[in-house]
């Protein structure tokens, strides 16, 4: 009897004569040789984790024939262990061939500006680009990440020119939006502050107005008061009249006619 051990995380490919049998999950296995012949058995194990590999850089033209170099990292699992060991001599190295055509390819068709622009595109479409292929020998593609883009020397110094220019173009618009910001309080605190005065003035106008119309309604009711008196008792006329006679006499140079007609009439000159 021959055992065999297949450690958690990895499965067994059992061959027999160089035959593909089973596949071993993890576990102590047992085999037994039989009465007559001999059976050749081997074990390939195979780890079925999630694990990472990493393209390194390469140099590769843009669109616009400029020279950049870039590093990719590319996550990956085995979900079919016979595909991934019988379909491709080695998965690994077909992985790092895909990954590495399908970024030249990509980067190829851009230009430096796009590039620069997002460099999760890079990611995202190798990881579409590779994922069906390495599907066909029983590899997921779960993610795909930039690890290092490298510019040519002279380029790499006006990447930082344009960055700086960018930090100071960023600060000046923040500075900008902060002035902009205490700009709109001065002007919503000046309005506010004019509403205040227009509504303290309309309040002393309407104070005025009702002050003087309190006072006219006194002076009518005093009038009306006045004429019911003198409806009530008509000598009051006469004393009227006295007190009017009273005030001209007060006066030197004031004149006055006594019961005659408009025709016939005597000027008195009070001395």
């Amino acid at each position: 009897m021959k055992t065999f051990t297949v450690n958690e995380s990895y499965v067994g490919l059992l061959y027999e004569n160089g035959a593909f049998v089973e596949i071993l999950e993890p576990g102590r296995h047992r085999f037994h040789n039989p009465w007559f012949g001999q059976i050749e058995r081997n074990v390939r194990l195979v780890d079925m984790r999630e694990r990472s590999l990493t393209i390194k850089g390469q140099e590769i033209l843009t669109a616009d024939k400029v020279a950049i170099r870039v590093s990719v990292l590319v996550y990956f699992r085995v979900f079919d262990p016979t595909a991934a060991v019988h379909r491709v001599a080695n998965y690994e190295d077909r992985i790092y061939e895909d990954v590495q055509l399908s970024a030249r390819r990509f980067l190829a068709s851009r230009k430096l500006e796009l590039i620069l622009r997002d460099r999760n595109d890079i990611s995202d479409a190798v990881k579409q680009d590779v994922s069906g292929s390495a599907a066909g020998y029983g590899v997921e593609i779960l993610r795909a990440d930039v690890k290092d883009l490298v510019f040519p020397g002279n380029l790499r110094a006006i990447m930082n020119q344009v960055l700086e220019t960018e930090r100071r173009s960023e600060a000046r618009l923040i500075e900008a939006r902060k002035e902009a910001e205490a700009a709109k309080v001065r002007s919503i605190a000046e309005a506010e502050d004019r509403l205040r005065r227009l509504e303290a003035e309309k309040e002393e106008v309407r104070l005025r107005a009702e002050t003087e119309r309190e006072k006219l309604r006194a002076e009518l009711e005093s009038e009306l008061e006045t004429a019911r008196a003198v409806a009530e008792h008509p000598e009051l006329i006469k004393l009227k009249q006295l007190e009017v006679l009273r005030e001209l006499a007060a006066n030197k140079n004031g004149k006055f006619v006594i019961g005659m007609p408009p025709t016939h009439f005597h000027e008195v000159t009070l001395d």
